[in-house]
């Protein structure tokens, strides 16, 4: 599938050039947001990161792992797939945007996206049918993708939080809350699809909006777990994973609180204001990178080679209650405050935007 959507982005290009449309130039695409930085520009940055680092992803993709019983001796080959993947599926977005770009240059359609079958409809109208079609095709793969992937993230999730059986090797009668869930969660999204007149576009803008929204607080949870030596002993982060995921979450949370301002205050220079928050973030990653940085004591001086391709996670019951000292309470607590306030604030703006479309 990974494969389908990116060849279906690089030959829509070709498609596009062969009919004589203008090659694209290298300035143009490098020349940043369009129309300058904006509450609503803001909004699509956060979507595009929430639809590519989504939260569903951090939690599948260990629920994966155990269901298609990787044990450490085979992470490596794991990552390697998951690295082969991400590549592959970036290759194919990439281009199928640079082919949109081209295609709706100069033509009413440039910058009025509605949803994706008005996209396959305009490119059939201002290419080919081959090229509307190709596209079609794409996106029909990419849907059964995230129907595969999406769906069973939250039966997996479900699952580890109730106790029941959840697992893809179990038939329906052995798991049968798993797979009902798993149903249950398809046939939800087709119901939304299939509503006469919604606004599919904004729809899905807002739902990878409220993934990138929700992506710090996520990602944070994923960070105590990955330090965490109880759970993970030899396979614990390194400082230097902890240090890029902190930038991540730094970024994440500056562009939530950037859209949160904007949202109260519609007339605030954002340009401006994105210049204070991220510099004000950059002063305290470099604080916080300096603290982390000091020597000590290295997994390699704990743990033995053998320890790290044997390791397994003590039953969850056995483990002892995670203690967290004062600024750890409030770091979570103020991380709790700014996640419900930037969720509110989002639904405030979707339906602003709603209304005045």
């Amino acid at each position: 599938m990974y494969v389908l959507v990116a060849v279906s982005g690089a030959v829509i290009p070709l498609a596009i050039i062969s009919h004589g449309h203008p090659h694209p130039h290298v300035a143009g695409l490098l020349s940043g947001v369009q129309g300058g930085l904006s509450s609503n520009s803001v909004l699509l940055i956060i979507a595009l990161a929430g639809t590519t680092v989504a939260p569903w992803q951090l939690f599948f993709q260990q629920s994966n792992v155990v269901d298609k019983r990787i044990t450490p001796r085979w992470i490596v080959y794991e990552r390697i797939d998951t690295l082969a993947g991400t590549l592959v599926v970036i290759l194919g977005a990439v281009a199928v945007m640079l082919a949109c770009a081209w295609a709706f240059a100069g033509t009413p359609l440039h910058g009025a996206y509605h949803d994706a079958g008005a996209v396959a409809a305009g490119l059939r109208i201002n290419i080919s049918p081959f090229a509307g079609t190709l596209f079609a095709i794409a996106l029909l793969d990419a849907s059964i993708l995230g129907a595969a992937a999406v769906s069973p993230s939250s039966s997996y999730a479900i699952g580890d939080y109730f106790g029941y059986r959840h697992s893809l090797h179990r038939p329906v009668r052995q798991a049968r809350f798993f797979h009902g869930s798993y149903a249950a969660s398809i046939a939800l999204a087709a119901i939304v699809v299939l509503i006469p007149g919604a606004p599919l576009g904004l729809i899905t803008t807002g739902v990878q909006a409220l993934a990138g929204v929700l992506l710090p607080s996520a990602t944070v949870f994923l960070l105590l777990l990955c330090n965490d030596r109880e759970v993970l002993g030899p396979w614990t982060n390194p400082r230097w994973l902890n240090a890029l995921a902190a930038v991540v979450v730094g970024g994440l949370v500056a562009l939530s609180m950037t859209l949160t301002i904007t949202t109260l205050f519609p007339s605030v220079n954002v340009a401006r204001l994105c210049l204070i928050v991220f510099g004000t973030l950059g002063g305290a990653l470099a604080v916080g990178g300096a603290i982390c940085m000091r020597p000590g004591e290295t997994l390699s001086s704990v743990y033995s080679r053998w320890d790290r391709d044997n390791w397994t996670m003590p039953p969850l019951e056995t483990l002892p209650a995670p203690q967290h000292s004062r600024a750890r309470r409030l770091m979570l607590t103020a991380l709790r405050a700014q996640l419900v306030i930037a969720v509110t604030l989002l639904l405030v703006k979707l339906t602003r935007l709603a209304v005045g479309a």
